[in-house]
């Protein structure tokens, strides 16, 4: 006993009778291991002569077996014995697990110096355990080949492990734009997991703004100076040989919101103005609580308040001085805090009522020389004819800009329609088709077409007022079934128009009625872009339309005709008058489902004031026979639309539902056109 768990065997009086392969055996109640040396005894008395006995070729260290951790490291010994003329002619192989290292191997390294090589193998596999062999093949000069073999054994840690997982989560949290937001993750698993931090499908690493730390089985994510971008849903994911584990966190970024998307528009009145303005491209993450005006006069640097709070898309500002020169811009506000202003509006002149009168005289001279065929011109004639403005909108089908007419300086809307495929061409094609053959005052009209290789350009009259729903939500507005009866009949007057032109609109629905003014009870019909000219021996089907406003017969794939537009004129008086949508469900199946069975009712408390005349109105249109409902014309006679002003009921609606049915319909995806 050497101590230290050290353990020998001495042989004092060696014979050769000794030499041998000698093994020891170490146990306790937990288990045994065994290792093997090879003794080799000489015979100094030998026959030949010194200058011609070669020593014996043999291992004088051979390698101990090892016992090693999946993915550790493993090295292996052994030195050969002879001379120096043998050794230099000496090449040494290994084997493991059956499988002979070659150089090319990544993983295994054998290092050979004179009489010792060394084999160590930088991560051990599974592959890897069992008989290790180390083969020295001995080359001398005149002398057969000489061979040598050793063997030991290398053995896996049995030691159990455990599967990667997660113990706590991050979770999912609201931060501040511009501050710090940081997720963290707790784990455990034998061996050590690998973790990995993730958004939308892009492994995060320590970089710029991003930090993570993940040491004792704590991960940490650290985003600094946040912003909308880095809203969204992150991942951990953490994996080892035994098993992997993820979880996932939201993170909602919030703050003062974006101010908004464009410059103020401005329109006059005799002594106000009405002031536009587009609502911001980021709300920042939270509803919008209003947008607050502001305006100066072009000779003053100061800035006041006109309007606060305000919760629609314009204001008019009244009290102004004529021949007086205003400046304005907005301000978008939210639960924190207000945005920058806006760009500021284009300097404005209120102008007295007689130049007035004579602006409008020219409107209508305007409007009058459009009453004209149009056909499409070459494209390279539209910016030599137009001066091109602010972007008033846009969706799939292009870009709408605001436009002057550089010989009569009428401003003008103009549509920008991409036509890269030749479907596309033909379908702006019927566009303009109809809207040649609709020249009616209470339908858009068109002016002028324009076509370049990619895109046709149409020129159509430029309406101020905004949607229909808009104008009575505004501050400055009261919404009385007066009003919807004055609303309605010029619906139903430009309806019938286009009925007795065989053209079905097929997208009638509040984003498409317009004003034509914001100080105003004119409106226009507007968008084209669904509507089909009707055949008498022709049945026509379709399957688009917005799901809210479409009729059973669409829904069921059943032939459509003039009647399918009463349907959708009900649902919209029936929303102005209530702000409530007589058919939503939770989704569009439940939708479709109430459509086609005509499912709606007068029961909620809104209508309480609405007169039984407007209800039997409705009542009239949504009907699930087409054959049965009231005509364009007949709507006009009907009673609640022909009673004289006197007899009208001029009592205030509320119009908080409608608000809240504007908001709904412009966060909800925009999937309108098609419905099938």
């Amino acid at each position: 006993d050497y101590g230290d768990g050290r353990y020998g065997l001495r042989i004092a009086d060696l014979f050769l009778a000794d030499g041998g392969i000698y093994n020891c055996e170490a146990f306790n109640d937990h288990g045994d291991a065994i290792t093997s040396g090879h003794l080799i005894v000489t015979d100094p008395a030998g026959t030949q002569s010194s200058h011609s006995q070669e020593p014996e070729i043999c291992f004088t260290k051979t390698p101990s077996p090892v016992i090693a951790r999946l993915r550790g490291p493993a090295t292996f010994c052994a030195r050969l014995q002879g001379n120096s003329l043998s050794l230099s002619h000496t090449s040494f192989t290994w084997t493991v697990g059956g499988r002979t290292i070659a150089s090319t191997d990544h993983r295994c390294q054998v290092t050979t110096e004179d009489d010792c090589s060394v084999l160590h193998i930088t991560e051990v596999s599974a592959g890897d355990a069992g008989p290790v062999t180390c083969t020295a093949r001995v080359c001398s000069p005149g002398v057969p080949p000489t061979t040598v073999t050793c063997d030991t054994h290398l053995g896996l840690d049995c030691a159990p492990g455990s599967p990667a997982t997660l113990l706590r989560g991050p979770s999912d949290t609201t931060v501040m734009r511009g501050d710090r937001v940081l997720l963290k993750a707790t784990y455990r698993g034998s061996p050590e997991p690998h973790v990995r931090w993730l958004k939308a499908g892009r492994e995060l690493r320590t970089e710029g703004r991003v930090q993570i730390v993940s040491r004792d089985g704590v991960s940490c994510l650290t985003v600094s100076a946040i912003t909308a971008d880095d809203s969204g849903k992150y991942v951990v994911s953490i994996e080892n040989i035994h098993g992997a584990d993820c979880h996932y966190a939201s993170v909602a970024v919030e703050g003062p919101p974006e101010p908004p998307a464009s410059r103020p528009s401005v329109s006059r009145g005799s002594d106000s103005a009405t002031v536009a303005w587009s609502s911001p491209a980021y709300d920042g993450g939270c509803v919008l609580t209003g947008y607050r005006v502001e305006m100066r006069t072009a000779d003053s640097p100061d800035w006041s308040v006109v309007a606060d709070r305000c919760h629609s898309l314009s204001h008019v500002v009244r009290g102004l001085t004529p021949g007086e020169t205003y400046i304005f811009r907005v301000r978008a506000e939210n639960i924190h805090g207000a945005s920058d202003s806006s760009a500021e509006s284009f300097p404005f002149t209120l102008i007295s009522d007689e130049r007035r009168e004579e602006e409008l005289e020219a409107e209508r001279e305007g409007e009058e020389n459009t009453l004209t065929q149009v056909s499409l011109e070459p494209g390279e004639q539209f910016l030599q004819r137009y001066s091109v403005h602010e972007e008033l909108g846009k969706g799939r089908y292009g870009v709408v800009h605001k436009v002057t007419d550089l010989r009569s300086q009428h401003t003008m809307a103009a549509k920008f329609v991409r036509c890269i495929k030749k479907q596309d061409r033909e379908k702006v094609q019927e566009e303009i088709d109809i809207m040649n053959c609709l020249r009616h005052p209470k339908l858009l009209q068109l002016v002028a077409a324009f076509e370049n290789s990619k895109e046709i350009v149409m020129i159509m009259e430029y309406i101020s007022g905004g949607e229909l729903f808009e104008r009575v939500v505004a501050d400055d507005f009261t919404l009385t079934e007066r009003d919807c009866i004055l609303f309605l009949r010029q619906i139903c007057e430009g309806v019938s128009y286009m009925h007795h032109s065989q053209v079905v609109h097929l997208d009638l629905k509040p984003e498409n009625i317009m004003c034509h003014t914001r100080t105003s009870h004119r409106i226009k019909i507007i968008d084209f872009g669904l509507a089909q000219k009707l055949a008498t021996d022709t049945p026509v089907r379709v399957l688009f339309g917005t799901p809210e406003f479409i009729p059973p017969e669409i829904i069921n794939y059943e032939p459509i005709g003039v009647e399918s537009d009463m349907w959708s004129v009900g649902v919209i008086c029936y929303v102005l008058l209530s702000g409530l949508s007589p058919f939503m469900g939770d989704n569009d199946a439940e939708t479709f489902a109430n459509i086609t069975r005509a499912d709606y009712d007068f029961d909620d408390d809104s209508f309480d004031a609405i007169s039984q005349d407007a209800k039997d109105f409705i009542s009239a249109l949504l009907i699930k026979r087409k054959e049965k409902r009231l005509t364009a014309e007949e709507c006009q006679q009907h009673k609640w639309l022909k009673q004289c002003d006197m007899t009208m009921s001029c009592v205030k609606l509320s119009t908080d539902k409608l608000k809240k049915f504007i908001i709904r319909r412009k966060w909800q995806p925009r999937h309108d056109r098609q419905v099938a």
